[in-house]
């Protein structure tokens, strides 16, 4: 969707705001076993540390590798939302464990490997199905509303 390094920028600025807000929540909510108001206050005080290391992790390094891993299975003429989806599983597919062991190092009162890799199981499932039915078409959807006026412009033909 983005089509220039601006656009590449908003974009995983909204989709790692809105995917670690998420799961955040869910973090939480799993540590207190239970959703409450408190439960969406106590997420956002993760947000100042834990978006701009998936920023950072997912425009640098792992949406390269990502978008490698799709195309070995996918072929740039296959469907685009196809593609899509492929992307998104293979960052989510990524970026879950690491996450998971930024989240076990700076969170967790127990930094163990056991610790980390219930971390990662316990977020997975998650984290693959908030981004493939929740997060990333809302996330799609802001930023085609964000761009509307610069794709409608580049399909309109000018007049002399």
């Amino acid at each position: 969707m983005p089509k220039n390094k601006f656009q590449d920028v908003v974009f995983t600025l909204i989709m790692a705001t809105v995917m670690v807000y998420g799961m955040v929540v869910y973090n939480v909510a799993l540590n207190m076993g239970e959703v409450t108001g408190q439960t969406f206050l106590a997420a956002i005080h993760e947000l100042p540390i834990m978006v701009p290391i998936a920023f950072l992790l997912e425009f640098f390094v792992v949406g390269k590798i990502a978008g490698k891993l799709a195309f070995s299975v996918m072929r740039p003429d296959d469907r685009p939302q196809f593609i899509t989806y492929a992307v998104s599983i293979c960052i989510c597919c990524i970026m879950c464990p690491i996450m998971s062991l930024v989240a076990t190092i700076l969170f967790k009162d127990h930094r163990t490997f056991g610790v980390w890799v219930q971390t990662w199981g316990m977020n997975f499932p998650m984290a693959i199905c908030y981004q493939m039915f929740y997060c990333g078409p809302f996330v799609r959807f802001v930023f085609r509303m964000i761009f509307k006026e610069t794709e409608e412009t580049e399909c309109i033909p000018e007049v002399e």
